[in-house]
């Protein structure tokens, strides 16, 4: 049997750090505060003038690759997870591939939002137990969501910011990856997302214009408060009963990234300790599609997640779009 094997991971987080202290001043009044009680944030990095999300994935990945002992040109394949791609075509895996001279891969970009990284690392698991000619695939998650906010609107500038989290996937014949389930729930596709700049709003003066002048991201209308407080567990309980696993059998849970709170509730729903479930919103904001690879990379890096330890991650992204995964660490 050929099972993919994470072989390590690689992060890259913006130098700039936006404070609470600095969101008050930026919006006049007092929220930092009110974002560390309810939601856990205290600061957050937002990329570069200079920086495209393409140079977040670049300089992950080379941490990834240097720490896996793989050159750019032994890589079979770059898969990308981002909603904020360097543009809207072609895809950013292309342009990380010429960055990184990873002149044997091949590419593609992968979007669902939020939970993008777990997909791709469930479609990437799956190419490399399916087909011997993948060796080496290299799955980026990366975020530049601060370039679509409005600095203005409070739901949205005190929660995103920017940043890249890898892994490098091999092959092995003791099971690595062992599983995964998606789920979305489409009917809050207009929910949360950047709405202008598609074939369904095109960017024209009349659009931007409703956004500040740019795309923007946007909370247009409320879905459950409880959305990832139930439905995460149900995720999880579909994937470790197929494996003939259980919850305790789980050494750490890694969740998106957007409320500390609601990984409290959702860890005592499990009746599981905090203790399993590592988290980096308070420190790095939230980072979307990057917020899982980048906070694994940080539990590894803190000795949290050893050999032989079941990670289970667990993601969900406006679409709503949910993706989970199982994966024994090998690394």
């Amino acid at each position: 049997m050929r099972y993919a094997q994470i072989l390590s991971t690689g992060r890259y987080v913006p130098e700039k750090v936006i404070t609470n202290a600095d969101m008050d001043r930026i919006l006049g009044e007092s929220v930092g505060d009110w974002l560390v009680q309810n939601v856990g944030i205290r600061e957050r990095h937002v990329m570069a003038d200079d920086q495209a999300t393409s140079d977040l994935c670049v300089a992950a990945a080379r941490q990834a690759l240097e720490r896996a002992g793989t050159r750019p040109d032994e890589l079979d394949l770059i898969v990308i997870a981002t909603d904020t791609p360097d543009y809207l075509s072609p895809a950013t895996s292309s342009v990380v591939q010429a960055k990184l001279g990873a002149v044997n891969a091949g590419t593609y970009d992968l979007n669902c939002a939020c939970a993008g990284w777990v997909t791709a690392l469930d479609v990437a698991s799956k190419t490399i137990a399916a087909d011997d000619s993948y060796k080496r695939i290299l799955v980026v998650g990366a975020y530049g969501m601060t370039r679509y906010v409005n600095w203005k609107d409070k739901k949205t500038c005190t929660l995103f910011a920017d940043g890249a989290g890898a892994v490098v996937l091999g092959a092995g014949d003791k099971p690595g990856f062992m599983g995964a389930r998606l789920l979305a729930n489409g009917e809050y596709h207009d929910a949360l997302g950047i709405y202008t700049g598609g074939t369904s709003r095109p960017a024209t003066a009349e659009t931007l214009q409703l956004t500040g002048g740019k795309p923007a991201v946007q909370f247009v209308r409320k879905f459950p408060s409880t959305f990832n407080t139930e439905r995460w567990p149900q995720l999880l309980d579909i994937l470790l009963k197929r494996a003939g696993l259980t919850l305790n059998d789980v050494s750490q849970f890694v969740f998106t990234q957007l409320n500390l709170r609601t990984i409290e509730a959702t860890m005592k729903v499990l009746g599981q300790p905090m203790e399993k479930a590592h988290y980096t919103m308070d420190k790095w904001g939230y980072t979307g599609s990057a917020c899982i690879p980048m906070t694994l990379d940080d539990a590894v890096e803190q000795g949290k997640v050893r050999r032989g330890d079941l990670v289970a991650f667990c993601a969900s992204g406006g679409g709503l779009s949910m993706a989970s995964a199982l994966y024994r660490w090998t690394a």
